[in-house]
């Protein structure tokens, strides 16, 4: 079962950091169209559509990732201070009350949407001679389909995680820096810091 929960997990973490990589795209995109716009005074009119495109896929594609990673928002007020357990629960009834009747919703919708951008050869209307649509529609359906997977892998964890009363564990990655941990591995005690602290004010205060 965990060989199972771990490869749709490796799935989503590929596609995620796949996808990643239209953040410098897009960054080279914007770049060089200011470039043209205000240096070279040759703008070009497909440029907005292409923005909100890799970022709309991006965005999208990241769906599945962030979920596999636990790292949706959710308001951890309280819920930080529950037992796994109960987490578990709660996590159970929203994922069936709200997230599946969502995500369904969004691929099977999507499939449709983009099957008709398809159909007509869709272009985008916002300038003249606009970029195709049907490829940017067609990430719609495959996002919803990876997030769907990715979300029945979490129903799975929540029931495992009923019956052990412990998380299952997560394929790892990139995590943010832990502070303490950094603070050791550079043997640096809070005095040290408290002392650069006041060394500061006093340099501050002496100008």
């Amino acid at each position: 079962m965990q060989k199972a929960l771990r490869f749709v997990d490796r799935i989503s973490t590929w596609v995620g950091h796949a996808f990643s990589f239209l953040i410098i795209a897009l960054t080279l995109h914007v770049t060089w169209e200011v470039f043209r716009r205000y240096v070279l005074a040759s703008p070009r009119a497909w440029a907005f559509d292409g923005m909100i495109m890799l970022y709309g896929t991006l965005f999208m594609m990241a769906g599945a990732y962030a979920l596999a990673k636990n790292g949706h928002v959710r308001g951890d007020i309280l819920y930080g201070f529950f037992r796994p357990r109960t987490q578990a629960a709660i996590d159970l009834v929203l994922y069936f009350v709200f997230f599946m009747p969502g995500v369904i919703a969004l691929t099977w919708a999507g499939y449709f949407y983009a099957a008709h951008s398809w159909a007509i050869n869709e272009h985008s209307t916002i300038t003249a001679d606009g970029p195709p649509l049907y490829p940017f529609k067609t990430v719609i359906p495959v996002a919803g389909a990876l997030l769907l997977a990715q979300g029945l892998v979490e129903i799975v964890r929540c029931v495992l995680c009923l019956k052990n009363g412990v998380w299952p564990s997560r394929e790892e990655d990139v995590e943010e820096v832990d502070v303490e941990k950094l603070k050791e591995e550079l043997h640096v005690k809070d005095e040290d810091i408290e002392k650069l602290d006041a060394y500061v004010v006093r340099k501050e205060a002496t100008k």
